[in-house]
């Protein structure tokens, strides 16, 4: 794939590592390219960072086609610049597309044009630690149509942008709220896609729980609403009499990389751990018997996040007296090292820039 790259004329001034929050400040430039039937994608191109023109009537302002991707790139302590299974979320877009009807992109040529951005950039890619270059890689339907069908044009585009650590808390254990009255997915319908419509599916919700105190909201199901589903922006992991439970993807639940991650590091050390259903009954019973070790949650954004609270209807639980589990903190620990290339990659998830 042959892309045009334009150079912004003014470059705008880098932030220091120690004021990075996340998601507010994005670089010199972005990549874009175009997808219409005849050409189908084509026009790939490195420009400044813009905003995208678009009518009013364009079709993503009104139904909602659109997917995009969230990964980060990583400056390790020699100046190295690396990619943590950037492959995995192309195949993860493609897969996302395929569920809202959007034509899929080549995954290898992506994930060039992905590092000739990153190379443009790199002076943006932080140093500091716990710092690193958030990736946005993000399709939308083009057309200028008020009739309901999939577009015939699309946008896909890469955005970057310098980030400290998600959590106000940094890497402390949060509080959680279990909801009951509210639902963000069903099986058959869009949870296990990455869009747009599944995050503000979970923004009511996500408000009253900052209301009480809590950081985040977790799902249950919405069928039954008993089984732990996911957390608003991080699968979830529970510590029950030394085995780790994830709920098992059923549909509803978006498939995370890191919680891919997790998983097959835990089979690698040969831990016990295991998918299965888990109802939040389950959960406050384990702890009354004494069983419940940790909860945490893994996400791109926070990588592990520990639980240290979890409120259900008037029931509250602490977990682990307010500190980090071992748990918790091994995978932490690991994969962070292994981004920012502070420890072996045993499992090949590292792609170098």
């Amino acid at each position: 794939m042959q892309i045009s790259i334009t150079k912004a004329e003014k470059l705008k001034p880098k932030p220091d590592d120690a004021d990075l929050t996340f998601g507010t400040i994005f670089t010199d430039h972005m990549f874009n390219m175009d997808y219409d039937p005849e050409n189908k994608w084509h026009n790939p191109r490195i420009e400044p960072y813009a905003p995208i023109a678009m009518d009013p009537s364009t079709m993503v302002l009104h139904y909602g086609q659109a997917v995009f991707e969230g990964l980060k790139a990583y400056r390790t302590e020699s100046g190295a610049i690396q990619l943590f299974r950037p492959k995995d979320n192309f195949k993860r877009l493609n897969r996302s597309s395929r569920a809202l009807c959007i034509p899929e992109i080549d995954e290898a040529s992506v994930l060039d044009a992905l590092k000739q951005l990153l190379n443009l950039e790199t002076d943006w890619i932080p140093h500091a630690p716990e710092t690193s270059l958030y990736i946005r890689p993000t399709i939308i339907s083009m057309d200028p149509y008020l009739g309901v069908r999939a577009s015939y044009m699309y946008r896909f585009f890469i955005i970057l942008s310098p980030v400290g650590v998600y959590y106000s808390e940094g890497f402390n254990p949060i509080k959680i709220w279990v909801t009951k009255d509210h639902v963000r997915a069903v099986r058959g319908g869009m949870g296990e896609a990455k869009t747009p419509g599944n995050y503000a599916a979970s923004l009511y919700a996500g408000e009253k729980a900052k209301k009480i105190g809590y950081t985040q909201v977790l799902w249950l199901d919405g069928v039954e609403q008993k089984y732990v589903e996911e957390v608003g922006s991080m699968n979830i992991f529970f510590v029950i009499d030394n085995e780790i439970i994830s709920p098992e993807l059923n549909g509803s639940i978006l498939p995370g990389l890191t919680r891919d991650s997790v998983i097959q590091l835990a089979k690698y050390w040969n831990m016990k751990i295991s998918e299965r259903k888990i109802s939040i009954d389950d959960v406050f019973n384990a702890h009354e018997a004494g069983k419940l070790q940790e909860i945490f949650g893994s996400g791109t954004a926070a990588v592990i996040s520990p639980v240290g609270e979890l409120k259900y209807n008037d029931n509250v639980i602490r977990i682990g007296n307010g500190k980090v589990g071992p748990i918790a903190h091994k995978f932490f620990k690991t994969i962070t090292d292994i981004q920012f290339g502070k420890a072996e990659d045993p499992l090949r998830w590292i792609e170098r820039i």
